[in-house]
Order: structure tokens, then C-alpha cells, then sequence
């Protein structure tokens, strides 16, 4: 039985071990790609990957649990430990990750509870979690024959709480449920966080998160466990060799020489994880949002990250970069060179139908009826979009006044199916003037569900429920009477597109490609406005004109041999009569902050 043990060092089988690790997270990875991936990992050099796992992903609904295709967690781990790659697990409540509502399934909301504290009823719904995930993962462990070496408690909790009781009651919880490898949190290393997030005094591993500066890092966090008392070894958990993406921003880069140089200086002082190794995708409308002030800056699709591996899991320079160096300092590990996957072109794919949302309403949603509108948690949806009618009388002769009250994310706001006005969160409440040429009109709203705050002090509950929130007002008053749709859009094969098409209308648009030879591609979004993409059914994710990413990345996994349908659901009003496909990612050159 391989043994491992944290003490001054890490142990492995008594003789000391450098974990060298990198961060590959299976649920953003198709799984006909994890070999490849972990492959690579493998081939630089290193020994152990780590990944999360997403709370709202296994347990979609309350009391309701996937782990099949890209959520088979114990074949990700099967495939690492075959390839001798040991194994760092994070299964906290909470995940960050630049993940929809980090990890936190939107179901909770409709729960009167505070997430992320030793609130009961929190607690409750975390047992049920954890009895159906934990054990699935209890065989993986290095002293029952798998490879797990250790389990994260929370994440990052120093960056949002200071409740010992509750990090006690997850731990706890993990113990319950038959893990009995080592525990660790994760934290910035400056002693704010550290103090107020670790589980020092409960003799559990603090490590440290940061993408520069190791000496001064890590001696920060040398300091912290002496002052404790603690001879432990150091380990920088997430070694950013990259950053995340949010629309309409730059891209932002990491010079591969800088950053090869910073991980050869941690290496050198300790244990590290690169976060990430392979970044991957973000498929459907599990992107996060960042928090800035009262703003929300939602991020793209694609999690490419500037990490060692692109977003379809090939070498960039920052792989050869590190591997050469650490061929020079530690020639005796096991290098190997990496798979490398062809990317194609496909020729291009015409439009077949296209038909409106209006005109498609019964099709994809069952609808409620209420006096005042309920939002997206109410109703029983976790993201997408959600539409709002009602009718409204005129009033008076001159224009009227419409204000959308407290929804998120952004709205887009018709008259009579005509296009009045879209707006943001920070422009929600503005004016919408309203010209009435008969005497009742039908007001409908399109919310979108842009992605929940993933990090930071929105993160509590009652900021990232989404809808029409208190609804809309007339002149002075609130307007009652309102049908409400929820559109998942889980179910687009029930798209209807013999149905009426109408210009600058949010519309699906189907499209149909013969394949022979499966690869990866690129879908290259230029000239649609903003909306999302299904290849034969299955979500992979936003586009957005505001860039920085104008094409989609499309595993070959998603792709089969013969005829292939891809629709797409844009809600400005723009679209091409065929689609083009590209062997890289296309990107916006004329991004202005």
C-alpha cells in the first residue's frame, strides 16, 4: 500500500516528495479529450493533477445527481492514476473557478438559508451532497489502491468568512462520508487570509494561492505556521500561469519567459499546482461573473486561461519553456513529448430554418401565470433566459413611461414584438419611453441570465437571484398580470421552425453540415450579434460581437460522422445565411475599455 504522509514534508512511502501538479478540471474538458490532456501533464514533467468539483453540475436539482459523460469524476481519476498521475481533489461547497455562481447550485437560492456558514439548513443540503458524492470517491484514495493524495476543505473561504464552526462542520462532513486522506485549505498568503481561512489550529494543511513573488510569498506563509508552531512543507495550490477572460475586454497574456522563471522559483522553495495546466471550456452557461464595485462583468465562454495547454488541450510555448527548465534542474523525471491535435476547417455549413422565439414560446416552456412576476429561482430554473408578457393600456396621449425594476442581468424590452430598449443591470430602472398606437399594447421582456458572481462579497444570496426581480412600473405604478416563460433552452429539439421568422427578433437558426473526418474546430461567430450555440443538441456555450472571443471552440467529441446539426439562439437580431468554421480561435482586434 503506497503511503502518504505530510510532516515537515511530504512523504511518499517515507522518502520526501515534491508535488508537481497542475490543474485540469474534467468538467470543462470533453471526455473523449481527458487522456490527452492528462497526457501532457504527464509528459512535462510532472506527477499529480488536481481538479474541483462542481456542486451545481452533479446536483443540477435539489436531490437530483449526475455523474455521467463529462461528470464521470471516477473516470477522470481512473485514466490520471493509469497514466502513474497522482491525484488533489477539491470538493468543497464552494469552487470560485470562474464558475457559475462557483460552483453553488442556483436551487439553494430558493432556500431561506446563508451559504458558505454553519446555517443548519446549509449543512443539511451539503450532508445530501456529500453522501452521494463522497463515497464515490472514498476507493480513489492512495491507501485504498487509488491515487487521491489529498481532499481541499473550502476554498479560498479566508477571501469571504471567518467562521471556524462552519470549516469544521465540512471537514467533518468529509469525515463522515469516509475520507480519510489528508485535508488542506487554500487561502492568499498574507496573514488576513490565512488566519481567517485556514484550519491551523485544527492541525489540517494550509497552502497558498498566488502567480508571482514565491520567496515572498511563501515566507509570508512560513511565517504564518510558525507563529503557530507548525514544520510543515509549502505549497502554492494555484500558481496563476494565466488569467480569465470577461467580454469586452482585452485578452490578457503572460510572457512564457517571465512566467517559466516564476514557476522554476516556486519548484525550487516547495510544491506547486499550475492553475491551470488545461483551462478548457466553459460549455452552456456555466461561465461566471466578476464583481466590480455594483458592477457585474460576466466572463466569455472559453476558459483558455493563457494556461501550459490551449484551450483544446495542445502545447503552447509556456510547455516547452518549463520543460526545458526542468529538464535542466531535474533531469532525472520522466519527460515525455506531447500530443498535439489537428484542428480542421470544415467547409461551410448552411441555414436550413429559422423561426422566432415569440412564435416558439409553447414549444420550449410551460407557461405561469401571476399578478406580480416571479423570477428565475421561484420557478424552479437555474440559468438561460426567462420572458416576461403582460398587457398595458394607454393612459395618456404622449409617450408613456415604462421602468424595469431590479432585474438581472440584462433585459431586452418589446412592444407589440417590436424592440424598444435594452438594458443592463447598472441602466435597470431607466426610462423606456413608449408611443401607444392603439389603446392596449403587449409588453414582453427577454432576461438573460448572464452568469452568477463567482467570487467576492456579491456572492450572497439575495444579489444573484435572477428575473424580473419586483417587476416593472407604469408611470407610478406596478404592473400586474404577467405570464412568465423559463427558457432553459434544455430542450431545443422542440424548436418549431415551421413557425413564423420575424426580422430583428431574438430567433433560432438551424444549420446543417455533412461530416466524414472528425476534428476540433472553431465556429466563427463574426456577424451574430450575441446568443448561444447547440452542436446536435448540446450547449457549448455564449457569443458575444463585444469579443474578445469571436468563435467558439468545438471538441471533436461533440461532432459525428455524417449529418450534423448546429442551432443557434441569437437575441439581437442578426445572423448568416451559412456559418464558417476556422483551425484557431478568432478574436476582436479592436477592443476599447
Amino acid at each position: 500500500m503506497v503511503n502518504f504522509q505530510i510532516k515537515e514534508n511530504f512523504y511518499l512511502n517515507g522518502h520526501p516528495f515534491k508535488i508537481l501538479s497542475g490543474s485540469i478540471h474534467y468538467f470543462r474538458v470533453h471526455p473523449d479529450d481527458w487522456y490527452h490532456s492528462l497526457y501532457n501533464l504527464k509528459a512535462l514533467g510532472f506527477n499529480t493533477v488536481e481538479t474541483y468539483v462542481p456542486w451545481n453540475l452533479h446536483e443540477p436539482q435539489k436531490g437530483c445527481f449526475q455523474d455521467e459523460g463529462i461528470l464521470d469524476v471516477e473516470r477522470f481519476l481512473q485514466i490520471a492514476q493509469d497514466l502513474d498521475l497522482y491525484a488533489i481533489v477539491r470538493p468543497s461547497p464552494y469552487i470560485c473557478a470562474e464558475w457559475e455562481w462557483g460552483g453553488l447550485p442556483a436551487w439553494l437560492l430558493r432556500e431561506d438559508i446563508r451559504v458558505r456558514s454553519s446555517d443548519s439548513d446549509f449543512l443539511s443540503h451539503l450532508d445530501a451532497y456529500y453522501a452521494w458524492l463522497l463515497p464515490k470517491l472514498v476507493p480513489h484514495q492512495l491507501e485504498q489502491g487509488g491515487n487521491i493524495l489529498m481532499f481541499q476543505v473550502e476554498n479560498e473561504y479566508g477571501s469571504y468568512g471567518e467562521e471556524k464552526a462552519y470549516l469544521r462542520a465540512v471537514a467533518d462532513l468529509m469525515r463522515k462520508y469516509g475520507l480519510t486522506a489528508p485535508f488542506f485549505t487554500s487561502d492568499g498568503p498574507w496573514r488576513a487570509c490565512l488566519r481567517a481561512g485556514s484550519m491551523i489550529e485544527e492541525d489540517i494543511l494550509v497552502t497558498g494561492n498566488f502567480g508571482s513573488k514565491a520567496k515572498v510569498n511563501f515566507a509570508q506563509m512560513q511565517a504564518f505556521f510558525d507563529e503557530y508552531g507548525k514544520k510543515w512543507p509549502l505549497m502554492c495550490m494555484e500558481f496563476w500561469d494565466g488569467w480569465f477572460n470577461r467580454w469586452g475586454e482585452e485578452i490578457i497574456r503572460r510572457d512564457p519567459e517571465e512566467l517559466a522563471q516564476a514557476v522554476m522559483e516556486a519548484i525550487e522553495l516547495g510544491s506547486i499546482n499550475l492553475y491551470m495546466f488545461h483551462g478548457g471550456t466553459n460549455f452552456g452557461f456555466m461561465n461566471g461573473c466578476s464583481a466590480r464595485g455594483q458592477k457585474d462583468l460576466p466572463q466569455v465562454t472559453s476558459y483558455d486561461y493563457d494556461a501550459i495547454l490551449d484551450e483544446a488541450g495542445n502545447p503552447t510555448r509556456k510547455f516547452y519553456l518549463i520543460q526545458e527548465k526542468m529538464k535542466e534542474v531535474y533531469p532525472h523525471l520522466d519527460y515525455q513529448e506531447p500530443l498535439i491535435k489537428e484542428a480542421r476547417a470544415y467547409p461551410q455549413a448552411s441555414l436550413k430554418d429559422k423561426t422566432t422565439l415569440f412564435s416558439n414560446l409553447e414549444q420550449l416552456s410551460k407557461k405561469s401565470s401571476f399578478f406580480y412576476p416571479q423570477n428565475m429561482e421561484e420557478l424552479g430554473q437555474n440559468t438561460g433566459y426567462i420572458f416576461y408578457q403582460t398587457k398595458l393600456e394607454k393612459d395618456k396621449e404622449e409617450a408613456e413611461r415604462l421602468r424595469v425594476i431590479d432585474a438581472r442581468d440584462r433585459i431586452q424590452v418589446y412592444q407589440n414584438q417590436e424592440w424598444v430598449a435594452t438594458q443592463y443591470q447598472e441602466e435597470i430602472g431607466e426610462d423606456i419611453l413608449l408611443e401607444f398606437p392603439e389603446k392596449v399594447s403587449e409588453i414582453s421582456i427577454l432576461v438573460e441570465n448572464m452568469g452568477r458572481v463567482n467570487y467576492g462579497h456579491k456572492l450572497t444570496a439575495p444579489t444573484q437571484i435572477k428575473g424580473l426581480g419586483r417587476g416593472a412600473m407604469a408611470d407610478l405604478h406596478y404592473i400586474g398580470n404577467w405570464d412568465s416563460y423559463p427558457l432553459p433552452l434544455d430542450n431545443i429539439g422542440n424548436v418549431d421552425y415551421t413557425k413564423e421568422w420575424k426580422e430583428g427578433s431574438p430567433a433560432f437558426y438551424r444549420y446543417q453540415i455533412e461530416i466524414d473526418d472528425l476534428a476540433d474546430t472553431y465556429l466563427n461567430m463574426t456577424g451574430f450579434g450575441k446568443g448561444v450555440v447547440f452542436i446536435n443538441h448540446v450547449n457549448i456555450g455564449r457569443f458575444w460581437e463585444k469579443g474578445p472571443h469571436l468563435s467558439l471552440y468545438v471538441p471533436k467529441g461533440y461532432l459525428k460522422k455524417g449529418e450534423n446539426e448546429i442551432v443557434v439562439f441569437e437575441t439581437e437580431g442578426r445572423f448568416r445565411e451559412s456559418l464558417t468554421f476556422s483551425q484557431e480561435p478568432v478574436f476582436k482586434t479592436d477592443i476599447t475599455n
